[in-house]
């Protein structure tokens, strides 16, 4: 009887611990992303495209056209996840010699997006957007006109007419591609007292004061680049003691201390993307340090196709090679890394494909999936966290 008994109590108690179980796993929120992928609609698609990203496996859903939209190159989403901005890379908007500069709401249970309004770059061929720290304005980098423009948004979520304009004038060395300015990307300083503008025609680096109550840009402080290095993007390092600059044309990054009390920048370090004894045709193309600040990623494109993988030392401030990754693809115009730091996403612009990588965040290391997905002419990755779902 006593044997019996005790059988009885221990399958209820196994029973018990089992629906527990159950009841656990249903009841733990799945961590997912939309991911939005920017594209150049004169190569086959239609805009701008959104897929669910799982961050516990790194699968990536079918793409699905989230807008339609000409050229948007790149994206970005204000902090509130409500809203996302684009920028169109046009030559010609409204009869003007012009881009454009679009809002759009975001559909938080499909990712897809309502345009709100559209408003001249003023400047040809816009290609790069940020927020200031406030999310209040937007700062646009127009590449052929070689200008840059500050525009308020509104309550709404809508543009509003611009409150800064600055158009860069000058040239380097390279006759081609440097016959003229071309403004190519924006970098915010962490107290939002500085705007940084890479000027790939310029060789210049422009440390414009900020005054975010108007949305006004100051007199810039010049940072000359090497000659004919052609810088094109750049981010600051997590302590926002040290600026890391792209040059696209010498295929380097240039690692700069920077003085929070005027915007100064001076040159430490400056090393190359590619193997030694390259001799192909490259562009570099992105760059973007990991969560943790202990990795900084850079991307080749041309005959190299590959992600740069460097570490970064806190206190100097100074990379050192760890690796170099295929892309398994064309053209990596643009990767970007999760929230979580787990995995990064490389976007093949010519062979249109975004490939999905493993970051182990202990080394620093990639390791390619099997996974990847087909959208046409990929510009732009941007990941939008939103909450966990149950």
């Amino acid at each position: 009887m006593y044997s019996s008994f005790g059988s009885r109590v221990v399958w209820i108690l196994l029973s018990t611990l089992a629906i527990a179980a159950m009841i656990s796993v249903r009841a733990t929120p799945a961590t997912f992303d939309f991911v939005y992928i920017g594209t150049y609609t004169d190569h086959g698609s239609e805009g701008i495209y959104v897929c669910e990203f799982d961050q516990a496996t790194g699968r990536l859903t079918t793409p699905v056209l989230a807008a339609r939209t000409s050229q948007p190159s790149f994206l970005v989403v204000a902090p509130g996840r409500q809203f996302l901005y684009a920028v169109n890379e046009l030559d010609h908007f409204n009869g003007q010699s012009a881009g454009a500069v679009s809002a759009f709401s975001i559909d938080s249970s499909t990712g897809k997006l309502k345009l709100l309004n559209q408003v001249s770059s003023r400047g040809a061929g816009s290609a790069h957007i940020v927020l200031d720290r406030t999310a209040r304005f937007a700062l646009v980098a127009n590449y052929t006109g070689g200008s840059v423009a500050v525009f308020p948004l509104l309550a709404d979520g809508k543009i509003g007419e611009s409150s800064a304009f600055v158009q860069h004038k000058g040239s380097s060395v390279d006759r081609e591609r440097q016959e003229g300015p071309h403004a190519h990307a924006f970098a915010m300083s962490p107290d939002n007292r500085f705007a940084i503008v890479a000027d790939l025609g310029l060789d210049r680096l422009l440390v414009y004061p900020f005054d975010s109550s108007r949305g006004a840009l100051g007199e810039g402080r010049i940072i000359k680049t090497d000659p004919g290095a052609g810088p094109r993007h750049l981010t600051f390092s997590d302590t926002g003691r040290f600026v890391y600059v792209i040059n696209e044309m010498a295929s380097t990054i240039t690692v700069y201390s920077y003085d929070s009390r005027d915007g100064a920048m001076t040159p430490l370090q400056t090393v190359s993307s590619l193997p030694a004894n390259f001799t192909g045709k490259n562009g570099a193309a992105e760059i973007a340090l990991h969560p943790s600040g202990k990795f900084l990623y850079a991307s080749n494109r041309g005959d190299d196709n590959s992600i740069a993988v460097f570490a970064v030392d806190p206190s100097k401030g100074l990379l050192s090679l760890i690796e170099r990754v295929s892309t398994r693809g064309k053209m990596p115009r643009h990767f970007a890394i999760d929230p979580s730091g787990k995995w990064l996403l490389a976007a093949n612009q010519d062979s249109n494909t975004v490939v999905i990588f493993r970051i182990n965040e202990v080394s620093g290391h990639l390791t390619r999936t099997a996974q990847s997905i087909e959208v046409n002419s990929p510009a732009m990755l941007e990941f939008v966290r939103l909450p966990a779902r149950k």
